[in-house]
């Protein structure tokens, strides 16, 4: 068993390399199915922004601290537990998305985002709060993990670096879309001052649940559920070409490779659950988690954790959670300022990721996050400095404490085209299909993870270390150039089938004949029995 193990850890699947990428308004105008596909499953992402930074403002606002009178900890919580929450939806995930398709899971999903929106909106007591912020978090880690899932399966290589964007591109709207509505009911004088904005994300979780059953499988899914003539319908409809179409013939036929290869390395592997009905399939599920720490796949598993791991300790989200406060923290006074500040980094947000959505399949990943890594650096240690030097004296130095909010946005703008978009693009393209909704519950974790850790410390490190927590995040940032610049692969142009190239190792000779043999089998005009009968 261990030399079949190894042998599938240095095993390379060879293809045909790196394929011309193309800008993504090309793209999308030749195929606008996929990317009104793609566009639509990315109100998932906008469901993750709007509640993400929704409570940023809710939690300032006079009505909710009379209903909710917290200790700045409790407060620190109120928003932490959603990402808890998400914590646990990522892992919880993964079995779903293999076994029932990505589409239906996401359709679930919706329904717990509506019950805690619900319980949210309507929460009397703190715990009614806490419950609905935590249901609501099982929803949003879910919706994080499946989304960039399911539009990297559908997407062309060419393009599919940009379609899996529109995910970042929708929380920052979100993000932008709850920081505004905020704003506007601050002026209200009831409890509806917080309640509607809380209740008004069950339209996001209405409107993707429903709308998701009309929208196709992933062909990926499919394949590897043994509907093989769907699989290649639906890749017809995705790339807007008949199914005896040459591109659309060899597409089905790779992805039909690598799922009887995945199959076959698993008969191999795990003979003793083949056949044993549900509780083999639960056993063989149970085994892929730990077929993630071979070396071939661990590496990629790493990669994506240490990517959401930097994604959260750069800072960003800590800026997003309490914005408010910090922006208070530098000298700015008044509940209107520190508010519109804020709704301006939902601006800047979600302007500076529209580039990476049109150009990044041209731009490459790494080097987009090396230079964001730099700038981003630079950010933090000016406010470091500047409110090293203020910390004390802002009255009379105001304009040193905006200095300070355009450095906030200098630094929002360099996330938003890159650590933002691209830590969620790398993790959805790099794994086996076997192994991608298992590995991508663990990335997403991770990320939910460090975001909790996140909106736990950075209340009492802004009361205790001050200007020390832009010097914390200055270092992770630094950090993360260090990363991206020995580790992280280039992978544009690549279909999620030849990732085995970047990351495999070696020529393990068992695993290569049986993947030639598996490729002579459906090389040349292999398709479908009942679909080449229908052609006829």
């Amino acid at each position: 068993m261990a030399d079949k193990e190894a042998c599938h850890d240095r095993a390379v699947i060879h293809h045909k390399g790196p394929i011309k990428t193309t800008n993504a308004l090309k793209g999308f105008v030749s195929n606008p199915y996929v990317f009104a596909t793609a566009l639509f499953a990315s109100i998932g992402g906008i469901t993750f922004g709007y509640d993400q930074g929704v409570i940023s403002g809710v939690q300032e606002m006079e009505t909710f601290k009379a209903r909710f009178p917290m200790t700045p900890t409790q407060n620190g919580f109120v928003v932490a537990i959603l990402e808890l929450g998400a914590w646990a939806g990522a892992w919880l995930s993964a079995y779903p998305a293999d076994r029932f398709s990505r589409k239906y899971t996401i359709v679930i999903a919706c329904v717990v985002f509506l019950i805690g929106s619900s319980f949210q909106g309507g929460a009397q007591t703190v715990q009614y709060l806490l419950a609905g912020r935590f249901v609501c978090g099982l929803a949003v880690g879910s919706l994080s993990m499946l989304v960039p899932m399911y539009q990297s399966e559908i997407a062309p290589p060419e393009v599919r670096g940009s379609l899996v964007s529109l995910q970042q591109l929708a929380i920052t709207f979100g993000i932008l879309v709850s920081f505004w509505i905020d704003f506007g009911t601050q002026y209200i004088q009831s409890e509806a001052q917080w309640r509607v904005p809380l209740c008004l994300q069950l339209i996001l979780g209405l409107l993707l649940g429903f709308g998701m059953l009309f929208f196709p499988f992933s062909p990926r899914w499919l394949m590897s559920r043994g509907r093989e003539e769907e699989a290649l319908r639906v890749l017809s409809k995705l790339r807007r070409k008949p199914i005896d179409h040459p591109d659309v013939q060899a597409e089905w036929r790779e992805i039909k490779i690598s799922v009887e290869f995945d199959n076959e390395m698993e008969r191999q592997l795990y003979p003793q659950y083949i056949n044993k009905g549900s509780k083999g399939d639960i056993m063989i599920g149970i085994m892929g988690y730990r077929d993630l720490f071979r070396r071939g796949v661990f590496r990629r598993v790493a990669i994506g954790s240490i990517l959401m791991f930097f994604q959260q300790f750069c800072g960003t989200n800590s800026l997003i959670y309490y914005a408010p406060k910090i922006f208070q923290s530098v000298g700015l006074s008044g509940q209107t300022i520190s508010l519109l500040a804020t709704g301006i980094i939902g601006i800047i947000n979600l302007v500076c990721t529209i580039p990476t959505v049109l150009f990044l399949d041209k731009m490459g990943r790494k080097p987009t996050l090396l230079v964001a890594s730099v700038f981003m650096t630079l950010a933090m240690i000016t406010i470091a400095v500047i409110s090293s030097i203020y910390k004390d004296n802002w009255v009379g130095n105001e304009g040193k404490g905006w200095a300070c909010v355009a450095m906030t946005y200098f630094f929002i703008a360099n996330f938003a085209y890159a650590w933002g978009p691209i830590g969620w693009v790398i993790p959805a393209e790099i794994f086996p299909l076997r192994a991608r909704a298992k590995a991508m519950s663990v990335t997403t974790s991770a990320n939910w993870m460090c975001n909790f850790i996140i909106a736990q410390i950075v209340p009492p490190m802004l009361d205790n270390i001050g200007y020390g927590t832009y010097v914390f995040f200055a270092c992770f940032c630094a950090l993360s150039f260090v990363f991206v610049y020995f580790f992280v692969p280039e992978t544009k142009g690549r279909s999620l089938e030849e990732m085995d190239e970047i990351f495999g190792g070696g020529t393990a000779e068992t695993d290569n004949e049986i993947f030639r043999r598996i490729e002579q089998q459906y090389d040349g005009s292999y398709i479908p029995t009942h679909t080449k009968t229908e052609l006829d």
